[in-house]
């Protein structure tokens, strides 16, 4: 990786898989570059659950025309944090790490870009920080105990333990099920009537046999209504439930940086997804010369982008970086 310059034409923030494809772009354009990552390399596959499985084949994850190469039908956690490292030192990518950006304001050059470590300052600005790193709060009393989990890694911690999981999308249902598999006393907190249809196929029969056979207890049409050391309480149809419990796994998604967007002046749309306002062609948003690239592009509907389909968003922004300074040099 190179020496990092206080001034470039680029700085992304978010070091994802969308974040390095914009760099690797920016290379291949002649376009100095800098990914601003206020974690570590491709923070968030590194908080994936320690033995997860990718949905999508290893090609479909492939940047940079680098090869993915994987021993597995789909590639694991650990080829993934392998191949995107190999990639980074291949495009000899100017990375930031461990720096979270506090603000960006608007300068003579384009922007200035100011971290917990440094400040810097470019000419156009792409934002790639995707939204795994907010989670959905529940928002009830307790929720800030140290025996509620956000996040999950693996099982082994929740061996003997009463654990209530919150959700029933696929991250829930893949909590439970693990959990349930290495010993756990499993409890599912529903707020709909029933496990979500669009829950992995091969997935879906497996929980509901668990459920039904009372092997993985399920309340459906009910919420959590507070959490305490030892115990919890479920609102109900029939009233207010409580019951024994350990830990607490809320698997209830995560939300984009609408608070950053917002601060640096990025509209949010009114739809119901709050899609942040940006050109789908050019992938500028109402701000000139800052561009959205990746999952954050979808708002709330976090199911839209992926990285099979958001890596074409790098080309589209550069490319238009480029034509806007043929255009200024002209």
């Amino acid at each position: 990786m190179n020496k990092l310059n206080a001034h470039v034409d680029v700085i992304i923030i978010g070091g994802g898989p969308i974040g390095l494809a914009c760099g690797i772009t920016c290379r291949k354009s002649g376009l100095s570059h800098l990914i601003i990552e206020k974690g570590a390399l491709v923070n968030s596959i590194y908080n994936y659950p320690l033995n997860m499985t990718f949905f999508s084949t290893s090609e479909k994850l492939e940047i940079g025309d680098v090869p993915f190469i994987s021993h597995n039908p789909k590639p694991t956690r650990a080829e993934a944090l392998e191949y995107y490292r190999r990639v980074t030192t291949h495009w000899s990518l100017n990375l930031a790490l461990y720096e979270r950006v506090i603000k960006v304001m608007q300068a003579e050059s384009g922007f200035q870009v100011i971290t917990s470590k440094n400040a810097y300052t470019c000419k156009k600005l792409i934002i790639a920080t995707g939204f795994y790193d907010e989670a959905n709060m529940l928002g009830i009393p307790g929720e800030d105990l140290p025996k509620v989990h956000h996040y999950y890694r693996e099982a082994h911690p929740y061996f003997g333990q009463k654990i209530i999981v919150v959700g029933a999308a696929n991250s829930a249902v893949d909590v439970a099920m693990e959990t349930w598999r290495k010993g756990a006393d499993v409890t599912m907190v529903v707020r709909g009537p029933q496990i979500r249809e669009s829950v992995k196929y091969w997935i879906r029969p497996d929980i509901e046999n668990r459920i039904r056979e009372g092997s993985i207890k399920a309340y459906f049409n009910v919420h959590l209504h507070a959490i305490r050391d030892f115990e919890v309480d479920i609102e109900t149809e029939e009233g207010r439930l409580t019951l024994a419990n350990d830990f607490v796994l809320a698997m209830t998604g995560y939300l984009p940086a609408f608070d950053f967007l917002t601060a640096i002046g990025v509209e949010i749309g009114t739809d119901e997804f709050q899609t942040p306002i940006h050109d789908p062609e050019t992938m500028m948003t109402n701000v000139d010369g800052i561009y959205l690239a990746g999952v954050i592009c979808g708002g709330l509907k976090t199911n839209k982008w992926f990285i099979e389909n958001s890596r074409i968003h790098a080309e589209q922004i550069v490319q238009h970086i480029l034509r806007t300074n043929l255009i200024q040099a002209g």
